[in-house]
């Protein structure tokens, strides 16, 4: 946000410097980024005004002007044809450079010597205008520098305005700010009180469709005006905070948007159908040329001003082609609205047209103003081009919004600041900022403004009173109450613990937003019946991908896949280890639990001349998983087929399950995600509830010292069902329950010839010790012959020959 100095001086005094000024905004809670001095130069060209006009002795098409400055007499012979007597015009004396490199001197023009030169907006560099001499306001001080008299001189703050401050996105709104800081009133431009009632409803009409898009629309006509270009100062205006000069009816809706925040439209009236404006959601697949003139397919979220038969301007967004402010256009209607926030930045985003209206309409502008903004920029307009305004004014208000009010305990206040603020003082900051305040015995009634809508609770007052006293005087205290024993957290360890086994394993913490786009459930492809789809929506989103809270940490790490393959790094293991919001029947506060989720893709280690490279697989995850229930001592957790998790490959994914409760999944991302985040690689990820694996992990440490006696092997190598899975081989031994058997693990798997069509082999190595003595040949032999017996009445397996 741009703000011109000199413009933010009328309406509020500034005596202080610069770098005073911008350390009481930054203090105040609005960043300024960046002073730009603007220098006006014209040395030596000053305001001057014509005294008398005689015709040049010696030529025809010139005349001998004199002018006076504020002691001084000159001379000018001049050529141009619209100078009066009175006018105050930009007077070049000796010395002055123009831009165009000219410098002046006294010279005689035919005869006569002329001390000086009347210059035109173009000559002087400030406009195309080369037709005539520019002619100045009346109120500018003779004899003023022109580049200070045009407040040319200026400085320009570029400050950074958070999105629940969407009031500061204009000047008034820093200057409310301004003089709420420094205990000021603010000078508000003057907005004649023109009737509602009148003329206006014979020639025109609203009619709102969808009110919960627009609550409030409001119309004003100006008729027989002329288009035509903006004065000097408005354009000069315009172009510091960065808006270019388009025409005197466009630069005035521009104007006022900057001044107030309320963005405004103006329609020909003459191209608008039957007269009329309709607000109605578009039509599915409705097409629209807007202003920069793109044909734009819209959808059937998307709000639009129509006339009686057609589509005139996208709401909010960017006005239509066909409704444009012409160089022959006579009747203007003129739009003041209030749009749904959330609609109008998603139907920005959506069409890809970021506007400086779009800009204040999605973060929410001051409803209660559209009125008075209408009636401003109409009497601009008829200043400025003419014409008259039509008596009476449309207000379209189907649900009139009101303030809500807030209690506000003094005893609050100081109790989170850790001050003493009486209630007179906590009363002149709030009333400083234009709260309305109704004063009770030990609290106070505060009905906040219809700009300050960020204001809703009493920590959001407390924020204020905070502000206007200044933080930099809250003291810095020791708690007072004394610090608790050190206790060591289980959770927290254990939590630790996990993070270290993930890191050894080659990922990396990632933290992501909280808050979700609500579309996340149809792109990992969540049933409707899903509870993880009725996540809790946000009052005030920052913007509709943030606008709900998430109730899996999936679609996090999938944006961070995408942004990072995006950049050309596709070997990714990253994890994060945060809460979920998942709702609870009948209650308003979600049931926040913790999981554990991870993501990895492309490569495993690094480019080496020893050894090729490895993709990773499904068995990386599972191994990490496998050492993470190692680490956090969770004996029992099989992990077993599953072909019904939505997100993952229905033949490449798992679950965790222990005593036969879910812990997580794992598994291959399933193609059509993948299409859906623009992945177009292999992903495996997992989630895991963090919180059931705290509450199954045994807080006793379990030590075996070392064997004292010599371990046997043996070998088991069997031909089974391609469909059984290894998992149950592994069940079906440790239910053999024998005392000897320490340690078994699968060496080998093997489809093809010989083995019968259907059946694979599985190897497994069985290790054999005792803790009391060494075992004999015999002995293990017929323990692994009793093995085989139990597998194939279990199993119906077979030895491989």
């Amino acid at each position: 946000m741009k703000v011109s100095l000199n413009w933010l001086k009328d309406y509020v005094d500034i005596q202080m410097g610069v770098n005073e000024l911008k350390e009481i905004l930054t203090m105040g809670g609005l960043e300024v980024e960046q002073v730009i001095p603007i220098i006006g130069g014209f040395d030596k060209i000053v305001v001057a005004e014509i005294k008398s006009i005689r015709k040049h002795p010696n030529a025809d098409k010139l005349s001998l002007v004199d002018v006076v400055t504020d002691a001084q007499n000159f001379s000018v012979v001049c050529g141009a044809t619209n100078i009066a007597v009175g006018q105050k015009v930009p007077l070049a004396i000796e010395g002055a450079r123009l831009p165009n490199g000219m410098e002046i001197k006294k010279s005689k023009i035919r005869g006569i010597v002329s001390e000086g030169m009347l210059c035109s907006e173009s000559e002087l560099g400030l406009g195309e205008d080369s037709s005539g001499i520019m002619i100045l306001s009346k109120d500018l001080k003779l004899g003023a520098n022109l580049g200070e008299a045009l407040g040319l001189t200026d400085t320009v703050l570029e400050l950074s305005i958070t999105p629940n401050r969407p009031d500061c996105l204009s000047i008034i709104g820093i200057a409310r700010e301004v003089a709420a800081l420094t205990n000021q009133k603010v000078r508000y431009p003057f907005i004649p009180d023109y009737p509602k009632e009148g003329e206006i409803h014979k020639k025109t009409s609203v009619t709102i469709i969808d009110p919960d898009l627009c609550p409030r629309y409001v119309a004003k006509m100006i008729e027989g005006i002329k288009v035509g270009p903006s004065p000097y100062w408005m354009k000069s205006r315009l172009e510091k905070v960065g808006i270019r000069s388009i025409n005197n009816v466009v630069d005035v809706t521009n104007y006022v948007m900057m001044e107030y925040g309320q963005p405004l439209h103006a329609f020909d009236f003459d191209l608008l159908e039957e007269g009329r404006i309709v607000v109605r959601r578009a039509n599915e697949g409705e097409e629209f040329v807007t202003l920069d003139g793109v044909k734009r397919r819209l959808d059937s979220e998307m709000l639009m001003i129509c006339d009686g038969v057609k589509p005139v301007a996208i709401a909010g967004v960017m006005g239509g082609l066909n409704s444009e402010i012409r160089e022959d256009t006579k009747n203007v209607l003129l739009e003041s609205a209030y749009f749904n926030p959330a609609n109008n930045r998603e139907t920005s985003k959506k069409l890809g047209l970021e506007t400086e209206a779009a800009f204040r309409f999605g973060r929410g502008i001051d409803y209660g103003a559209c009125l008075n903004v209408a009636n401003r920029a109409a009497m601009l307009i008829k200043e400025l081009a003419g014409g008259r305004v039509v008596e009476g004014g449309i207000d379209a208000y189907v649900k009139p919004i009101q303030p809500k009010p807030i209690n506000l305990r003094i005893q609050r206040v100081n109790h989170v600041l850790g001050l003493e603020i009486p209630k007179r003082m906590v009363r002149k900051y709030l009333e400083n900022l234009e709260l309305t305040i109704e004063e009770r015995e030990d609290f106070l009634v505060v009905t906040p403004p219809t700009f300050r809508q960020d204001l809703e609770r009493e920590i959001d007052l407390i924020e204020e009173v905070a502000r206007l006293h200044g933080y930099d005087k809250i003291p810095v205290t020791l708690p007072k109450s004394p610090p608790s024993s050190r206790t060591i957290n289980r959770n927290l360890l254990l939590e630790q613990k996990a993070i270290e086994v993930l890191i050894h394993h080659g990922y990396h913490e990632v933290i992501t937003y909280s808050f979700i786009s609500p579309s996340f459930g149809d792109r990992i492809q969540l049933p409707q019946d899903d509870i993880r789809r009725r996540s809790i929506k946000i009052l005030n989103p920052l913007s509709e991908e943030y606008s709900v809270m998430r109730t899996t940490l999936i679609p996090g790490l999938l944006e961070t896949a995408r942004y990072n393959i995006a950049r050309k790094n596709s070997n990714l293991k990253i994890f994060e280890l945060r809460k979920v919001f998942i709702p609870k029947e009948g209650e308003k506060l979600p049931k926040e639990i913790k999981y554990l989720s991870g993501l990895a893709m492309g490569f495993d280690g690094y480019l080496s001349w020893t050894s090729p490279l490895r993709e990773i697989d499904f068995f990386d995850i599972k191994g990490c998983l496998e050492d993470l229930l190692e680490a956090l001592r969770i004996d029992g957790v099989r992990f077993l087929r599953v072909e019904n998790v939505p997100y993952l490959h229905p033949k490449k994914s798992s679950a965790m399950v222990l005593n036969g409760e879910n812990l997580g999944v794992l598994g291959e991302l399933h193609p059509d995600v993948l299409s859906r985040y623009e992945i177009d690689r292999k992903v495996y990820l997992f989630e895991v509830n963090f919180d059931k694996l705290i509450e199954n992990s045994k807080e006793e440490i379990r030590f075996s010292p070392l064997p004292k006696f010599p371990a046997v092997y043996r070998d088991l190598s069997l031909v089974v069902d391609k469909e059984l899975e290894v998992g149950k081989i592994f069940e079906a031994i440790n239910a053999f329950c024998d005392p000897f058997i320490n340690e078994v693990n699968l060496f080998d798997v093997y489809e093809g010839s010989p083995l019968p069509e259907g059946k694979k082999g599985v190897s497994f190595r069985i290790k054999y010790q005792s803790k009391e003595r060494t075992l004999t040949d015999d002995e293990v032999n017929q323990d692994h012959e009793r093995l085989i017996s139990k597998l194939r009445e279990v199993l119906k397996v077979d030895l491989r020959q």
